[in-house]
């Protein structure tokens, strides 16, 4: 037996809509909005009294989608630094093919995004660049140009 496909990566963020607004700046769609508690949340998570909202937000292919995920209770835990530098240890970032490298950056500046060095260009193939977002997620942007 195989999967299927790879249904979606959750993101835990303090200010859901600020990080809606993000990821709808970058081009996702909201899929959908929804309140998620009681024993089937408490019993899949393994955590007790959970109330939390989540944003669902897919591509515009629809083939990728990140659940972005509020927690109102338990109360969140902090996992290490504020703003972890590209190789600690975990989940590292989240890529994302765009069309203008330049212009995504721009557009995404204005909700907060901060360059973690600069745009570069490997080989003839590609510009790319690494940024942080909301809740310090490292956002990785590619344009093809070659």
């Amino acid at each position: 037996m195989s999967i299927q496909r790879m249904d979606n990566v959750a993101i835990v963020v303090e200010d859901l809509d600020a990080a809606v607004e993000f990821f709808t700046e970058l081009g996702m769609e909201v899929e959908g909005r929804a309140q998620i508690e009681g024993r089937f949340a408490d019993r899949t998570v393994g955590l007790d009294g959970i109330r939390s909202e989540i944003a669902m937000m897919r591509t515009p292919d629809g083939h990728s989608k990140l659940e972005l995920t509020k927690y109102f209770a338990p109360e969140l835990s902090g996992a290490g630094p504020e703003n972890p530098p590209p190789n600690t240890l975990g989940l590292h970032r989240v890529m994302f093919a765009v069309d203008d490298i330049d212009e995504t950056l721009a557009r995404l500046r204005a909700h907060g995004a901060e360059l973690l060095g600069e745009v570069a260009q490997y080989e003839n193939t590609y510009r790319l660049c690494y940024l942080r977002g909301p809740a310090g997620i490292i956002v990785a942007l590619a344009e093809q140009i070659g």
